[in-house]
């Protein structure tokens, strides 16, 4: 991983998009434990690779722009691009759609660092949170089937 100087919070942005257009990729999540210090860096005055303790990783969700495959090369690309922006020493990057719905659920939980449009991301916003609505009642009774199983 190579090392950003300090970049601006406007530099980043821009990075940020071309990055995202250059993959197709529509919208851009932080989620987990250090959603906050890669959001943080995008609103502050400039980056700052000590909000990344060495031994944690950064977790990224992306939605692409419908049609858009993303191939294993195009998925590494993006992992060490999105590395080198944050001077993150480790990005685990999630494809949304390809995502179990809880996970997807927390994705779209956490921060939205890019979005190429807002009324497409409100809307795939609200189609992860009913996918995850309709199968909570499988959960429960999972869970409780779980419970119970392991009482006896």
């Amino acid at each position: 991983m190579r090392k950003e100087p300090h970049l601006s919070a406007a530099t980043i942005g821009a990075k940020l998009e071309r990055i995202a257009r250059r993959h197709g990729i529509a919208d851009i999540y932080a989620f987990g434990s250090r959603a906050g210090a890669a959001a943080s860096q995008l609103e502050a005055l400039q980056s700052d690779p000590s909000v990344f303790d060495p031994g944690s990783d950064l977790d990224i969700g992306v939605r692409p722009f419908f049609g858009v495959r993303l191939m294993a090369r195009d998925r590494v690309e993006l992992t060490l691009e999105l590395e080198d922006l944050f001077s993150a020493p480790r990005v685990d990057l999630v494809i949304l759609p390809e995502a179990d719905p809880y996970l997807a659920l927390e994705i779209v939980r956490g921060e939205l660092l890019y979005c190429a449009d807002a009324d497409e991301e409100a809307r795939s916003q609200l189609f992860v949170l009913r996918r995850a609505a309709d199968l909570a009642p499988f959960k429960r009774e999972r869970m409780r089937m779980i419970l119970e199983e392991g009482a006896r």
